[in-house]
């Protein structure tokens, strides 16, 4: 389900997974010789143990000989130190494979993500962390532990089976068809292991990511009154990992099944058959050693493999299919691929288009992708926007563009249609993780998109420097940066020619900065980034975009953490700034301030003044509620 998620054959995934396999060992073969080297010292203890025991009753003691017996017990003791000498050398062996296992799926899992991180800078991807803080570690240890364990049972088995035939082909009779039984039954499980251990990692991603979603989206959870909500979906993922983890539980009972035919039952087998197996010529010494061979060898060495194939083996199988098969697409069940399947809410617009006074209704759509797809077509009669009802050139236009974060993610915005006229002050609205910063990003030119063009002041965006877009826009983020050096240095860093004193005072006082300013001591006072609240830190950043040449100033969230009143006076002193303004709000307060408010809600995209889209969005009404409700309560219930 996971690859079929992605896209991907389970088949593809297993046959990949399989030769990438094949390909380390063989990269690293001088390690698997060395190992399985080492191991052949187990297997010769597990040999000599059953037969020294056999030797030492049958020609030493029940003969009256103790010196033969101690001599044989004396071989039995050397080939134990061996075997310890072995088994500590094949362990670092071991690491040879190990640690070159690591590093490949930590640096898979980690350019994954840089990828990601590329294409998207306003994403997280908590999967990412899920995988590289967990699965890999989970990896590394259950591949050590199953690479010894199979070690471990395929050499102590030969050696104890060669021994029970070396001692008589009648033990090897007693002992071979449970032996045989037990480990069918416990492959015959591996594959229900594999699946749940495979549903409990998802489940596993799927919290985390859900953690992760909550843990950037917070501020938007309490300001629309989603906390319910969100807990519930919490709740819902906690009480599926928790079904998961049972069901694997219940089937990691059936290798207690499996031991007990393979390595218990031969036991009772052999006192049972112990009188004919006497009278058919097995001696007393033989005897004892094949319980040796049993009870010492081959039922640690099931215990070892039944660990460590039965649940750890299963688990390992499950994390590398899930690292192997597409670390940077999005993963099954995450938002993206949530809403895109039901047509909502992590992709952006079919279209939209906003145009120039003297625009017509919403129209027919057209094909405007080379792919042929129909985008809806929407256009708006936008009023004039200050004194004069003048035609104003556009200051932003998206030409159907589509932008995903990844080659194989779902599309954030697709077929987008924008035009926004000079002088226009537009806020962005929608819920978290829609897209909003995505679109903030295309216009800024930090994101190119899949195809389309994005256009500011007649200019397309993609290609250009860092110092022409600088002259086109100025953004400002919700983690303002601010540097060590005067204050003046901070507000003027924008300024390609530093503007009179009287300008920089009226941009300090317009944005409420003065009083900052005077505690600072001045223009030319220093600036410690260290003592400066979050809050102090955006106003200084406004400031500098404010005083900025660049005719259009994007805000993502850039005021969230001053106060109504702060955020009311700054935005007020940008929409009276010359140029453009896009601000993503967070309150509803910045929507209602704007001259129209567009409204990102995945399927559509609407826009309007907020008096248009209280009648036209169900979405709109619905934040407006929250948010409503939010300042109803926090002003203590009067409006």
């Amino acid at each position: 389900m996971a690859d079929a998620a992605r896209g991907v054959a389970p088949e593809e995934t297993e046959c990949g997974l399989r030769d990438a396999a094949l390909a380390f060992l063989r990269r690293h073969r001088a390690a698997v010789a060395a190992l399985a080297g080492w191991s052949v010292l187990e297997a010769g203890q597990a040999f000599l143990l059953g037969i020294a025991l056999a030797q030492a009753l049958d020609d030493g003691f029940l003969r009256a000989r103790p010196d033969v017996g101690l001599a044989w017990l004396a071989a039995a003791a050397v080939s134990v130190i061996a075997a310890a000498f072995g088994t500590g050398r094949a362990y670092r062996a071991l690491a040879g494979l190990v640690e070159p296992l690591r590093d490949a799926l930590v640096r898979r899992v980690v350019s994954g993500a840089l990828e990601r991180a590329v294409a998207g800078p306003h994403q997280t991807d908590a999967t990412a962390v899920s995988r590289l803080t967990q699965q890999v570690e989970l990896a590394r240890d259950t591949f050590a532990g199953v690479t010894m364990a199979a070690c471990s049972f395929v050499f102590t088995a030969a050696g104890a089976l060669a021994g029970l035939f070396a001692l008589d082909p009648l033990l090897l009779a007693v002992v071979m068809p449970p032996l045989v039984a037990g480990l069918g039954l416990f492959v015959a499980t591996l594959g229900p292991l594999a699946r749940r251990q495979e549903a409990y990692l998802a489940t596993d991603e799927d919290l985390a990511r859900q953690c992760g979603d909550l843990a950037c989206g917070l501020r938007d959870v309490t300001a629309t009154g989603a906390e319910d909500v969100m807990a519930q979906e919490t709740d819902a993922l906690i009480a599926a990992e928790l079904r998961a983890s049972r069901s694997l539980a219940r089937w990691e009972v059936s290798r207690v099944l499996a031991i007990a035919l393979a390595g218990r039952l031969p036991v009772i087998l052999l006192l049972g058959a112990a009188p004919w197996l006497l009278r058919h010529g097995v001696t007393a010494g033989a005897l004892a050693g094949a319980l040796v061979y049993v009870t010492q060898s081959l039922l640690p060495a099931l215990h070892n493999l039944t660990q460590g194939l039965g649940t750890a083996g299963t688990r390992l199988g499950a994390v590398l299919r899930r690292l192997w098969a597409d670390p940077v697409s999005a993963p099954p069940g995450s938002r993206a691929d949530q809403s895109a399947d039901s047509g909502g809410a992590a992709g952006a617009a079919d279209a939209a288009r906003l145009t120039a006074p003297g625009g017509t209704g919403p129209q027919a759509g057209r094909a405007c992708c080379p792919a042929g797809r129909q985008a809806r077509v929407w256009a708006a009669h936008l009023a004039p926007y200050g004194p004069s009802p003048a035609f104003r050139p556009p200051a932003v236009e998206l030409d159907c563009v589509t932008f995903a974060h990844g080659d194989h993610t779902r599309p954030v915005v697709r077929d987008l249609h924008l035009t926004l006229p000079e002088g226009e002050h537009l806020a962005v609205v929608g819920p978290s993780g829609i897209g909003k910063s995505t679109l903030v990003g295309l216009i800024a030119g930090l994101l190119s998109p899949h195809r389309g063009q994005v256009r500011v002041a007649g200019v397309p965006v993609s290609g250009r420097a860092a110092e022409e877009l600088a002259a086109l826009r100025v953004l400002i983020p919700q983690e303002a940066y601010v540097f060590s050096g005067t204050l003046r240095d901070n507000l003027l860093y924008l300024c390609p020619e530093p503007p009179p004193d009287g300008t920089v005072q009226a941009a300090v006082a317009c944005l409420g900065l003065d009083a900052l300013a005077d505690r600072l001591g001045g223009l030319d006072s220093s600036v410690d980034p260290s003592t400066l609240s979050t809050g102090e830190a955006q106003l200084i950043a406004l400031a500098r975009a404010y005083l900025s040449p660049a005719p259009l100033a994007l805000l993502d969230e850039a005021t969230c953490h001053l106060d109504p009143t702060a955020e009311a006076r700054a935005e007020l002193a940008f929409a009276r700034r010359p140029g453009t303004l896009v601000i993503i709000a967070h309150r509803i307060t910045s929507a209602q301030r704007a001259g129209r408010i567009l409204v990102m809600d995945g399927a559509h995209v609407q826009w309007g003044t907020h008096d248009e889209l209280l009648t036209r969005s169900s979405l709109y009404r619905d934040m407006v509620g929250h948010w409503d409700a939010t300042a109803f309560a926090a002003g203590g219930g009067h409006r």
